[in-house]
């Protein structure tokens, strides 16, 4: 795979100047509120899926960067007689999936926003796997932060394929906006409310994406 070069856009004033800060001030201010919702979120998920109540996993981030992206765990770790882990439609538990359905899986990552690892608002950080599988347009998804959320989650989430995602995804990346991420996090609020388009329509949660 070629070395990653990032060939953003001009900045605009807002993506220049306010998305960050903003970002780092909202979820500043939404771990201060949520604490008492993360407090017993983890210790049910201790509870039901046992330690560790945290799922850690590295992810490229902005430049191909990579962090460790921070969720509560909605599997079990059951594994095969060969002690390889069964497929995640049998480690899915209800609870679980309860998780997945109302986005409460994704608290953690605000902890990953305040630190600059991710936005509120951009493509969503996938795995390290996929990074030699994108052609040349589909690696631009990571000129920005990934984010929490995006256009592609208020597009179809995962109900759509991943070519189409990534048309998004670059979308989103050549034309950021102060009042197209108000519209984002607006529709993704009543998405969350409806739990829609959570899992694909061919695997419990999204199936991998193989290249090109």
């Amino acid at each position: 795979m070629a070395k990653y070069e990032n060939q953003h856009k001009p900045y605009g004033p807002y993506e220049k100047y306010f998305k960050r800060p903003l970002d780092f001030l909202f979820s500043l201010l939404a771990l201060i509120i949520l604490s008492p919702i993360l407090l017993i979120t983890y210790i049910l998920v201790i509870i039901f899926l046992g330690f560790p109540g945290i799922f850690k996993q590295p992810r490229p981030g902005r430049d191909e960067k990579i962090f460790n992206l921070y969720k509560f765990r909605t599997m079990t770790n059951t594994k095969d007689k060969n002690g390889k882990l069964l497929p995640d439609e049998k480690r899915l538990t209800k609870f679980g999936k309860f998780l997945r359905s109302t986005s409460l899986d994704e608290l953690p990552e605000l902890f990953n926003i305040l630190i600059g690892d991710m936005s509120f608002i951009g493509p969503r950080p996938l795995l390290v796997d996929y990074l030699p599988r994108y052609n040349i347009k589909q690696r631009r998804r990571h000129e920005i932060r990934p984010g929490l959320t995006g256009l592609a989650q208020v597009s179809g989430r995962n109900s759509i394929p991943w070519q189409k995602r990534f048309d998004i995804d670059i979308l989103y990346v050549d034309r950021i906006t102060f009042l197209q991420d108000s519209s984002i996090i607006l529709k993704t609020i009543s998405l969350v409310l409806k739990r829609k388009n959570i899992n694909s329509n061919t695997s419990a949660t999204m199936e991998e994406f193989m290249g090109n």
